[in-house]
């Protein structure tokens, strides 16, 4: 079965980027350009990764995550943002709000589609 992947960003060129390369590993993906989409879409996509943002309107990446977290539905889902906040607060802030893994932009695609394989294969 595909493996679906939530790409909750704002930025278009990222967005773009992301879309591309996420569909070029074979991934079905949708797109939530704010927090609160994001969280609308969780229900009805069931992503199985969600590709993160810190820094979204309506609501932060954080509070996406806390939302994933809380629902025991989505137990299943990986987390890993992508933010250009790369500092050790942040980086905590993002773990500790259930993040699976946490990756600064600019980051390398290649590093990115390592990453987001290893959060789906199966434990």
């Amino acid at each position: 079965m595909t493996k679906r992947v939530l790409i909750a960003e704002d930025e278009e060129s990222i967005v773009a980027s992301l879309d591309f390369l996420m569909r070029q590993c074979g991934f079905d993906t949708r797109v939530a350009r704010d927090g609160q989409l994001a969280i609308a879409s969780l229900a009805e996509f069931r992503p199985d990764l969600v590709l993160l943002d810190l820094m979204l309107p309506r609501a932060s990446g954080l509070e996406v995550c806390r939302a994933i977290r809380a629902d025991a539905s989505l137990a299943s889902t990986r987390v890993l943002m992508l933010t250009a906040k790369g500092g050790t607060s942040d980086r905590a802030n993002g773990l500790d709000a259930g993040a699976d893994d946490y990756l600064t932009k600019p980051f390398s695609t290649r590093e990115l589609v390592a990453r987001a394989k290893a959060l789906l294969e199966p434990a």
